[in-house]
């Protein structure tokens, strides 16, 4: 997995726009509210909803929040039904993309997508035309600022606790496990200490495209057009963009 820092890069810059508090917590709530549909209530029983309860807790989601989300999929409160879409294309300079939504009209989203990529040099291709490129892997990040330990003793621990790789960067311990395994190496971690910046089941680009300064502002155009679409709940992609060109256009 060597570079995938690169892609953090992006997260990075993600999170700090993602200070939007209303529209976050409204797609967290969906991502608690098909998993608790898909799995059942009881977060003990179903990992999928632990993990969407764990990022909701991570943004400093209320409680309330999290359990109105949980009730409305169980039945105990009425909801909108929404249905879960996976959209694949590809941006300026042919950066591979892929879009989760969460949605209850389908043909909306499908034309927002679609306007999004069309508007940014990009455009919307078949299921399966990109999703190749990309690992579903889980992700945990530790602040290096936030712990003593030392990359050896860290990556010890790592090893202990189940992860398949780690890397490491000037700022952070970047440890990726297999989905299946991600909550037990993720309580493992935990129960040692440690605190995560960012805790998440996500797609890990298996291979990057570069762009030059004009291309990544396109890009990022197009990411942040996608991202402020309220049926969209992620955005995944492959773009490797200079740090120096991220924080110009920052």
């Amino acid at each position: 997995m060597a570079g995938h820092s690169k892609w953090s890069n992006i997260k990075r810059r993600k999170g700090a726009q993602d200070a939007k508090r209303g529209k976050l917590f409204m797609k967290l709530a969906r991502e608690i509210f098909m998993a608790a549909r898909q799995g059942g209530g009881d977060p003990e029983m179903n990992p999928n909803l632990r993990l969407a309860v764990d990022k909701a807790k991570s943004n400093n989601m209320p409680n309330e929040n999290i359990d109105r989300a949980i009730k409305k999929a169980t039945g105990d409160l009425e909801g909108v039904n929404y249905e879960e879409y996976t959209y694949e294309g590809y941006g300026p300079g042919g950066v591979a993309v892929m879009v989760k939504v969460l949605t209850d009209n389908k043909n909306r989203t499908a034309a927002d997508v679609r306007h999004a990529f069309n508007k940014n040099d990009g455009n919307l291709g078949e299921n399966g035309c990109v999703s190749f490129m990309f690992d579903r892997k889980g992700y945990l990040v530790v602040d290096r600022g936030e712990t003593e330990v030392d990359e050896e003793e860290m990556m010890l621990e790592v090893i202990e606790a189940g992860a398949e790789e780690m890397e490491t960067t000037e700022d952070q311990f970047e440890i990726y496990a297999e989905p299946e395994t991600f909550s037990e190496v993720k309580a493992s971690l935990e129960k040692s200490g440690y605190s995560f910046v960012t805790s998440e089941v996500t797609m890990i680009p298996e291979t990057y495209t570069p762009l030059d300064e004009e291309g990544v502002e396109k890009m990022l155009k197009l990411i942040d057009m996608l991202e402020d679409n309220d049926d969209v709940q992620e955005v995944y992609h492959n773009l490797d963009a200079d740090e120096a060109i991220l924080e110009k256009l920052s």
